[in-house]
């Protein structure tokens, strides 16, 4: 059944791939792996394989490709990506030896995709269940692992009718999983080969705040305001409950990192900004804005990719978007600065949203009254303002190394 269903899938990707941008990158992409391989597969190399679904994917399994980089330089690395989100924004990433996307899973493929690269080893990470490459490593005596994974009692494995589809999870030889509900989870159907490391994320944001970028248009734009909120990854139902605040609250400076940048959307958050100096990142880099003035309501649109997670740094509190929409964006660059971290209500199903709720370092709020509410508690006492960000960072920190964990225990020295 799971062969047909692939092979319906593959029909239709087909049929899309005439029609959508996205999906025809991946068509064309997916079709071109083995000649990838067949040019940059090196003749008797050793090759661990890393298998990330997208982008995000790829930032929790980082971690593991280069501290294996640094370990081990004798080793080579294959990097692949199912979605073109993942492979076309790290295409070019150095950290791997050779780059493409997966192709889909028909037995044909897992059978030509594992001659031409012989891994060593390979690492799936968090969601990725492929049941022909999976069952084929198992017969071939490779090791498998899947790393930062997490499993809830919804998933097909866990209902009565996913029980056939499930025996694919007896094709790893461990689960490094991110929390102790996934072990009881993979315990009640027999999967006893598993290790609680927590999330590898957590030492990925420690890296990025280590790389953090010097930015000088924006120490000159904030001079000494000692009040500044930073809004990340935001959407226009975020921009419109804390642009209203502000609106009244004019004694703060502003930096909005809007999700989408597009010039609609930029010309829209201008529109509600009406009456504040507000500027383009891109025109105070360039020279073409004048900074503002000590007492003038002002207000920074970062107009470009890049920046987020070292902006983060400048913020008295900051606010993470998409919680009114599918779901929130990454919470955890934010909160390792040590700041508080505000957000919608659609992040239940993200661990580090539930931990930093847990300990007081992220607030949920629901509506405008909610975000009023608690923007005036931290203007009235610093105190709490400053607990809350403490309890952020330190919730990071406690979480970190699951990256060593894993590598010691797969390739001990």
């Amino acid at each position: 059944m799971y062969n047909i269903i692939i092979y319906i899938y593959l029909l239709g990707v087909a049929i899309y791939s005439r029609f959508n941008e996205k999906v025809r990158k991946m068509w064309r992409g997916e079709r071109d792996a083995f000649r990838v391989l067949r040019e940059q597969v090196e003749p008797g190399a050793h090759y661990v394989w890393f298998h990330a679904a997208s982008l995000g994917e790829f930032e929790q399994g980082r971690p593991l490709m280069e501290q294996l980089r640094r370990d081990h330089p004798e080793l080579k690395i294959l990097l692949t990506f199912f979605s073109p989100s993942g492979y076309e924004v790290r295409k070019d990433y150095k950290g791997a030896d050779i780059i493409c996307y997966l192709p889909l899973d028909t037995i044909r493929n897992a059978r030509r995709f594992l001659r031409l690269i012989r891994p060593e080893m390979a690492f799936f990470i968090k969601y990725e269940f492929w049941y022909n490459y999976l069952h084929i490593l198992k017969h071939r005596g490779v090791p498998v692992f899947s790393v930062s994974s997490i499993f809830r009692e919804g998933q097909i494995f866990f209902r009565w009718y996913g029980h056939q589809y499930g025996r694919v999870l007896k094709c790893f030889t461990r689960f490094y999983v991110q929390n102790e509900k996934s072990r009881q989870l993979l315990a009640t159907i027999g999967i006893d080969n598993v290790t609680v490391v927590g999330d590898t994320r957590f030492d990925r944001v420690l890296q990025i705040k280590e790389a953090a970028k010097d930015l000088p248009a924006i120490d000159a734009f904030l001079g000494q305001q000692p009040k500044v909120f930073v809004a990340g990854s935001s959407w226009p139902p975020d921009e419109e409950i804390f642009i209203r605040y502000f609106q009244q609250h004019k004694d703060w400076k502003l930096i909005i990192a809007p999700h989408v940048i597009g010039e609609d959307h930029l010309q829209q958050i201008e529109k509600q900004l009406q009456g504040w100096h507000v500027t383009r990142y891109t025109q105070l880099e360039n020279a073409k804005a004048p900074v503002p003035t000590a007492n003038e309501p002002s207000a920074l649109i970062i107009d470009c990719f890049g920046l987020l997670s070292s902006i983060y740094r400048y913020a008295s509190v900051c606010y993470v978007g998409g919680g009114f929409g599918v779901s929130i964006h990454n919470t955890l660059e934010a909160a390792v600065w040590g700041k508080p971290v505000i957000f919608g209500p659609e992040n239940k199903k993200f661990q580090e949203a539930q931990g930093l709720k847990a300990c007081g370092g992220g607030l949920e709020i629901s509506s405008y009254d909610d975000f009023a509410q608690l923007m005036q508690r931290f203007e009235a006492d610093a105190n709490a303002l400053a607990h809350a960000g403490q309890q952020a960072g330190d919730y990071v920190v406690s979480l970190m190394g699951a990256t060593q964990k894993i590598l010691s225990d797969v390739m001990p020295r």
